[in-house]
C-alpha cells in the first residue's frame, strides 16, 4: 500500500498532525494499534475501569529490577486522551529555558514559549478549553483569551478556593477541555478523570482531531494496526516503509514521509526495534538518545479528610494552584503544581489496596477531597526504555527531584490542614502509571545530544518526524497534552510550508 504520509498513532500528536495536514490533498494513512473505544455502560463504572481494568492494555512490562508489572497503557483511537483528566495547561516561559533544580539542570528547549504560543491558542480552540486568563499568576503571555469561560466551582470546591485565598494564595480555575458550550453534551459527572467519556463530552484527540481530519476524503484511519518496525532504504537514510501487523496479517505500507506518534515509550521502542546493520542501535539514534531520558513527573495523590462533611461534588477538577511553581521564599528551586483530582471512589481505593475492607474505602471516599501534587522529573541518561525480546518493555525509571517533591507534598499537606482538613492520606504514583511519559526521543540543535531537530525531524532520517511527548527535552510540572497538540500543529504547518 502506498500513501503520501503515514502517521503512526492517533493520540494528541498524531491527531494534531493529521488535522494540520488534512487539507493538503496528500493521501494520509493513520495507523492505530487499537480500535475505537466502545460507548457502553462500563465507561463510567469504576469497578470495570479500575478493578477489572477493562480498558487497560494486556501487557507485561519490567521495571529496573526486572519485576513484571501491568502498565497503565491504553490503546484506542485518541490514545491516552480518552482517559486523561481534561487538564489543558500551557508550559510556562521558564520551562523552555535551562532551570536549576536540586538534582541538576532542567535543560533548555531548542525553541521558546513564543514559538509555540500561537499554536497553544489554536489548540485551545480545537479542544474548546474553558479557563480564565489572568488568574494564574505564573501564566505566560497570551495572544487571546480562553475560548470559553471557566468551569464553575461547585459549592465545596468554591469554599476551599476562598479559604486558600484567605491564606494569601492565588487559586485559579483549572483550564479544562470539556464541552460545556450551549447545547454541549457535558453533564459535569463524577467519572471524567481516568474514565472514558460515555457522552463524548471530553475534549479528546479522537473527537477534536481525528474525526475532523477524517472528514477529508484523502485521510484514512486503519485501526488494529500495530507497526512492528520501520524500514529504511539501502543507504539507511530515508524511511521507505512500515511493517504492520493488521488484524493478524502482515502488511507493508510505503510513503515518502513518516510521522511517528505512538507515545513516548512506544515511539522509542519502535525505533529501537527497527535496528539494522547500518543502524545497529536503532533508527534516529546516532546520538544514543533514543530510549533514554525518560520522564514521567513526580506525582502524589492526597486525600484530604473532612469527617463531618460529605463531599457531594460531582466535577471536582476546577481548581488549581501554581503559587509554588517557580519556588517559594524559603526555597531556591521550583516546586510545581497542585490541582484537584477527580473524586476517588471505593473501587479505585480497592484496586490500589486490595486488603482494605469495602466499608472502610466507602467511608474514606465519602468524606475526602482529592488533590494531585506534581513536580518536575529531570531527564537522566540512565532513565531508559528498552524493548524486551518477544515483546513488552523494560522501563528503568531513574527518579529525580524526589527530595524536593517530598517537601512540596509536606507543604501542601500543611496548607490543607490550615484550611480545615483533619487528616491527609497520601500515595505516590509509580512507574505503572506512565500517564505523563515524555523525553525518550528528545529534540535539540546538537545532533550529538539529541535525536530530533527543532521541528521534531530526525537528525538521521530527513523524512521522519516524531511528534508526541517523546520530543520533550524537559518535563516541566504541568500536564503535557496541550503542549503535544500545539507542537503537532506547529510541525504540521512547517511541513506544509516546506514541501
Amino acid at each position: 500500500m502506498d500513501y503520501d504520509i503515514v502517521i503512526i498513532g492517533s493520540g494528541a500528536g498524531g491527531g494534531a498532525m493529521a488535522l494540520s495536514l488534512a487539507d493538503t490533498g496528500a493521501r494520509i494513512l493513520i495507523l492505530e494499534r487499537g480500535e475505537r473505544l466502545p460507548r457502553e455502560p462500563q465507561n463510567s463504572d469504576p469497578e470495570a475501569v479500575f478493578v477489572e481494568r477493562r480498558y487497560r492494555a494486556q501487557e507485561r512490562w519490567q521495571d529496573g529490577e526486572g519485576r513484571a508489572f501491568t502498565p497503565g497503557q491504553y490503546y484506542f483511537v485518541g490514545g491516552h486522551t480518552k482517559f486523561y483528566g481534561t487538564a489543558m495547561f500551557r508550559l510556562r516561559e521558564r520551562d523552555f529555558e535551562a532551570v536549576e533544580h536540586e538534582d541538576g539542570i532542567s535543560p533548555a528547549w531548542p525553541i521558546r514559549y513564543a514559538d509555540l504560543e500561537p499554536f497553544y491558542a489554536e489548540a485551545e480552540q480545537l479542544f474548546h478549553v474553558h479557563g480564565h486568563a489572568g488568574t494564574d499568576l505564573s501564566e505566560p503571555p497570551r495572544s487571546s483569551a480562553y475560548p470559553f469561560p471557566p468551569v464553575p466551582h461547585e459549592p465545596l470546591i468554591g469554599e476551599l478556593a476562598g479559604k486558600l485565598r484567605a491564606l494569601g494564595l492565588n487559586p485559579f480555575h483549572m483550564p479544562s477541555a470539556i464541552d460545556l458550550r450551549e447545547g454541549g453534551p457535558c453533564l459535569r459527572c463524577g467519572t471524567c478523570d481516568a474514565f472514558p467519556c460515555a457522552v463524548q463530552a471530553k475534549g479528546d484527540a479522537e473527537k477534536c482531531l481525528i474525526d475532523p481530519a477524517l472528514r477529508h476524503p484523502n485521510v484514512t484511519l486503519q485501526t488494529g494496526s500495530e507497526v512492528a518496525r520501520l524500514v529504511t532504504d539501502e543507504l539507511g537514510r530515508n524511511i521507505v516503509a512500515a511493517e504492520v501487523l493488521h488484524k493478524g496479517e502482515r502488511q507493508t505500507v510505503r510513503a515518502p514521509l513518516f510521522i511517528l506518534s505512538a507515545g513516548a515509550i512506544n515511539s522509542a521502542v519502535l525505533l529501537l526495534r527497527s535496528a539494522t546493520s547500518r543502524h545497529p542501535n536503532g533508527l534516529a539514534n546516532t546520538s544514543g538518545c533514543v530510549g533514554r531520558h525518560f520522564m514521567n513527573h513526580n506525582t502524589t495523590c492526597l486525600m484530604g479528610m473532612l469527617p463531618l462533611t460529605v463531599n457531594d461534588t460531582r466535577f471536582t477538577k476546577t481548581l488549581a494552584l501554581n503559587d509554588f511553581y517557580l519556588g517559594a521564599p524559603d526555597e531556591r528551586v521550583p516546586f510545581g503544581n497542585v490541582q484537584m483530582l477527580g473524586n476517588i471512589q471505593e473501587p479505585m481505593v480497592r484496586s490500589a489496596m486490595p486488603a482494605m475492607p469495602r466499608w472502610a474505602g466507602r467511608m474514606l471516599t465519602r468524606h475526602s477531597v482529592d488533590w494531585l501534587v506534581m513536580s518536575e522529573d529531570l531527564p537522566h541518561a540512565q532513565s531508559t526504555v528498552r524493548p524486551l525480546t518477544g515483546g513488552g518493555v523494560a522501563l528503568n525509571w531513574h527518579r529525580t527531584n524526589m527530595a524536593t517533591h517530598r517537601r512540596f507534598v509536606s507543604r501542601t499537606k500543611g496548607l490543607l490542614k490550615r484550611i480545615g482538613f483533619s487528616a491527609i492520606l497520601s500515595r505516590p504514583f509509580g512507574a505503572d502509571t506512565p500517564s505523563h511519559q515524555c523525553g525518550t526521543v528528545r529534540m535539540g540543535d546538537d545532533p550529538a545530544q539529541s535525536a530530533l531537530d527543532r521541528w521534531c525531524r530526525s537528525h538521521d532520517h530527513p523524512n521522519l518526524f516524531v511528534v508526541d511527548a517523546s520530543h520533550f527535552p524537559s518535563s516541566g510540572a504541568l500536564n503535557p497534552a496541550l503542549t503535544i497538540v500545539a507542537q503537532g500543529l506547529r510541525v504540521g504547518r512547517h511541513i506544509r510550508e516546506s514541501t
